[in-house]
């Protein structure tokens, strides 16, 4: 079983190359913008001196809590390109090969419908999450060795205003925790698209997205409730791992504040048994082992020949 799914993981990259290649150019493309940034700024001189002049004597809690903000940005454009990453993939990985015909091939070997799609699940909520949390160390370490040669060009000591602060193992701790729990907690949505991947002839994005936005508008208007609402767009933004804060309130003034007095730390804010312990969680692997389960029937069933 172990060997078949390293086996059929392995085939993953071999047939997706955008597993890897998607974050590879999101990678360089946000190592390019924080560069061309630097260049940028680098033209207001005066600007630039004070301000590095005041990054070079305020305390280490201070910086702390900017270079954590600095390495924020990426790792959430990561996060949401792993989504859409993670949406095609799931939507495309059955769907293909029943358009292409290789899955009467792949039926041939000895390998179970059930180890098939299973390989595909593991590969949509933990390969992916951890490619993805790969290249965000890659890039970090990239934007903040740039950051460090244009500070050194300034005159001024990047070993102090930035290596001897920078706060990387609690920054990749807490987004590979966030990674791993988002995948699980939207699990039921991979669920779905595999199986719309596994059923449908034509169109899966189409047939993957119109229940989702059709269903809630209908419930709306005829049952006069919001249960589908909740269950499908609330779920997305209301993930239970953060300890009584959202994600978007870093960003304000008090929070800036705060980051500034008494250092921002990513895994103090987490609270992983609140998410382990919570019923949506738990509710949510129940709906996608279901629907996994109708997936792998489909493909058992469904005449392809």
């Amino acid at each position: 079983m172990i060997g078949n799914q390293v086996a059929l993981i392995r085939r993953e990259f071999w047939e997706h190359r955008s597993l890897y290649v998607v974050p590879g150019v999101l990678g360089l493309v946000i190592v390019l913008l924080a560069v061309t940034g630097q260049v940028a700024v680098s033209t207001a001189n005066n600007e630039v001196n004070l301000a590095l002049l005041g990054a070079a004597n305020i305390g280490e809690n201070e910086r702390r809590g900017a270079l954590s903000l600095l390495l924020l940005g990426p790792s959430w454009l990561f996060a949401m390109g792993m989504w859409i990453l993670t949406i095609f993939y799931t939507l495309d990985s059955l769907y293909a090969e029943r358009k292409d015909k290789s899955i009467l091939f792949w039926r041939s070997l000895p390998v179970t419908d059930a180890e098939t799609i299973i390989s595909k699940l593991v590969t949509a909520t933990i390969i992916i999450p951890l490619i993805t949390i790969v290249f965000i160390a890659i890039t970090h370490l990239l934007i903040l060795v740039a950051t460090s040669i244009w500070v050194s060009a300034k005159g001024a000591d990047a070993s102090v205003i930035i290596w001897q602060s920078v706060p990387l193992f609690d920054n990749w701790s807490a987004t590979f925790i966030i990674m791993v729990a988002s995948a699980i907690w939207l699990s039921p949505f991979v669920g779905w698209f595999l199986l719309v991947s596994a059923y449908t002839k034509r169109s899966p994005i189409l047939m993957a997205f119109l229940p989702i936005f059709i269903l809630p508008m209908l419930e709306k208007i005829i049952v006069k409730s919001a249960y589908l609402t909740d269950a499908l767009f609330v779920r997305t933004v209301e993930m239970p791992i953060f300890k009584h804060i959202d994600i978007e309130d870093l960003f304000d003034d008090d929070a800036m504040r705060f980051a500034g007095e008494n250092g921002l730390q990513f895994l103090s804010m987490l609270d992983v048994g609140k998410f382990l312990g919570s019923p949506g969680m738990w509710t949510g692997v129940i709906v996608c082992g279901l629907l996994t389960t109708a997936a792998i029937y489909v493909r058992r069933y469904k005449d392809e020949s």
